[in-house]
């Protein structure tokens, strides 16, 4: 008896991930991707979509009704990570909620397996944060502090895989 593959294969971790927000950039030769800022979150969750259904009750059909594709709708992404000094997604936040401008970017979401080589990339299409949460400041507490950030997007897709490797030479950083 033969087992497939689907069978053998090992599910992903999903500790090891990866985001790179991205602006498109138009130029007289075509366009070209420019990371804007990049990094590691605690978390990542809202990777989903959902397809809602249009009922149909057909006369004289009693058993059941017909199911048709309708609209499909993106939950919003909350990313949580470690405050530093780095105040990247405050500043972007800040700048659209105050009307300065309502600044949209792509965002790339890359799995890792344990041996740094990407094997799924979730994209963000047209990215727009709609809320920052600080860390909530407690005398009593010895936790990290933690911010977070929600993204609502107007698609998800996934795309090519790329390494660890590939994205610190991008990055000019290295891997310690």
């Amino acid at each position: 008896m033969t087992q497939r593959l689907d069978n053998l294969l090992t599910p992903y971790h999903t500790l090891r991930f990866h985001l790179d927000f991205k602006e498109t950039i138009l130029g007289g030769k075509g366009s070209k991707d420019v990371v804007l800022c990049s990094g590691s979150f605690a978390e990542c969750s809202g990777l989903d979509a959902t397809m809602e259904t249009k009922v149909i009750k057909e006369g004289g059909h009693n058993y059941g009704a017909a199911q048709r594709v309708g609209q499909t709708t993106f939950s919003t992404v909350v990313l949580k990570r470690g405050m530093t000094q780095i105040k990247d997604l405050w500043s972007w936040y800040h700048m659209v909620s105050t009307g300065s401008y309502a600044h949209r970017v792509n965002v790339d979401i890359t799995m890792f397996d344990n041996g740094g080589k990407g094997v799924m990339t979730w994209q963000l299409l047209n990215a727009l944060p709609v809320k920052f949460k600080a860390a909530d400041l407690n005398a009593k507490a010895g936790e990290v502090a933690i911010e977070e950030v929600h993204l609502v997007h107007e698609g998800l897709s996934q795309a090519k895989k790329p390494t660890v490797d590939s994205i610190y030479k991008k990055s000019g950083e290295k891997n310690g």
